[in-house]
């Protein structure tokens, strides 16, 4: 009993540290190149990023769990479901490195165009295996939705400037 305790705990920390890690490399940034970036009227306020982004990682957190329960553990079974969500978890951590820290708005586009295939594949691997699980990352992919279009505009909005250009 104790042991599933930890394992639950477990799983539903780990997405939390690579967006901490995203979040403590990249918070210098935020302040002083994002600020500056032409953004839409209905991007979110800052402080709501990283609310959403606690409850978002620990519903998908808990339901890779789930999975990973429901299946017996790392077991055959459990390749393809619970590799496309580590898939989809390590995009997911390498967004904010690459829109923040390399400033790179096309490859932050292209990396989230990406997570959002693999997080759709993930839904869909375990709705079949727990519907509860698959039910916990709709918000994910709600505010992957939103995050997938501010990327867009912010990317069509901020062209990014030729070497030897405006620096």
């Amino acid at each position: 009993q104790g042991r599933m305790w930890a394992y639950t705990v477990g799983f539903t920390v780990l997405p939390h540290v690579g967006g901490f890690l995203g979040w403590f490399m990249n918070r210098k940034e935020i302040p002083v190149w994002y600020e500056k970036l032409k953004k839409p009227s209905w991007c979110p306020s800052r402080k709501i990023f990283p609310v959403a982004w606690t409850v978002l990682y620990t519903g998908m957190g808990y339901a890779s769990y789930l999975i990973w329960n429901d299946l017996g553990g790392c077991s055959g079974k459990a390749v393809v479901p619970l590799g496309l969500y580590g898939a989809q978890l390590a995009l997911n951590w390498a967004w904010p490195p690459f829109f923040f820290g390399a400033r790179n708005l096309k490859l932050a586009l292209i990396d989230i165009l990406c997570l959002d295939g693999l997080a759709i594949g993930t839904m869909c691997s375990w709705y079949r295996i727990n519907k509860v699980a698959a039910l916990l990352l709709v918000p994910y992919l709600g505010w992957l939705a939103m995050a997938t279009c501010l990327t867009i505009r912010i990317w069509k909005d901020n062209p990014e400037q030729k070497p030897g250009k405006g620096e």
